[in-house]
């Protein structure tokens, strides 16, 4: 074990939950925070959380810790996501010529309910930090967030599920190339959401916000490559 206790540094046994250490580390966030004008502020014991959750706060992580086989960074899964899709979609290229009625089908029972999926989690964000601007530190208001934060995650499951239900046609391999590109930015961003409502950090505030953003441009190329299909 290091010679630094994450445990005791959030205040949770060795057995404590991932949702105990969660509740814990928000806690803590909430009373050393040097924003949170509390006589506790401290900004090196902040530092020293947030080491501590980034292990705790992750099942993987928590188990090689515990394993005394502690990564030394996180691993660049963005990076590696990347490399799947681009080998995903060569090799949906190979499979045999879509008929015009597999390629509407397809529009239809995928695409068209995966964009109002991921519209819904978009488009409601600006109205979510609008309201918790009032004082993030409000549980009320960031539990409204966090609510957002959890309902969006299911949104985009429920869109992850709808993808994968069936092969896209070769033709729409670069629409759907692009769809799976935006559901992955969209994951990381409710990823940077999520991390903002427990710690406050604005930089995963406008980390998200840029991910929605590139989703959001991913999304209005995919509808005016369809519509070229559609009116083709």
């Amino acid at each position: 074990m290091t010679s630094t206790n994450h445990y005791h540094i959030l205040e949770v046994s060795h057995n404590a939950s991932q949702t105990e250490i969660k509740q814990a580390y928000r806690r803590l966030v909430k009373r050393f925070h040097p924003d949170s004008r509390q006589e506790t502020a401290n900004h090196e014991q902040i530092i020293r959380i947030n080491a501590a959750y980034e292990i705790l706060g992750d099942p993987q992580r928590r188990q090689s810790y515990d394993q005394q086989l502690i990564p030394n960074y996180p691993s660049a899964r963005r990076q590696q996501r990347t490399a799947q899709a681009h080998s995903y979609y060569y090799s949906r290229r190979a499979a045999e010529e879509a008929s015009v009625g597999l390629i509407d089908r397809w529009l239809k029972t995928v695409y068209c309910p995966i964009e109002s999926l991921i519209s819904r989690i978009l488009n409601r964000l600006n109205d979510q930090i609008d309201a918790l601007a009032a004082d993030p530190f409000d549980d009320e208001l960031m539990g409204d967030f966090q609510d957002y934060v959890r309902c969006s995650r299911y949104d985009l499951q429920q869109a992850k599920q709808i993808f994968s239900s069936q092969p896209n046609p070769p033709k729409l391999a670069k629409i759907a190339a692009s769809v799976y590109y935006c559901l992955n930015h969209v994951g990381d961003g409710i990823e940077e959401l999520e991390w903002f409502s427990c710690n406050y950090d604005d930089s995963h505030l406008h980390t998200g916000q840029e991910l929605f953003r590139i989703s959001h441009r991913l999304l209005h190329e995919v509808h005016r490559n369809v519509e070229l299909i559609v009116n083709r």
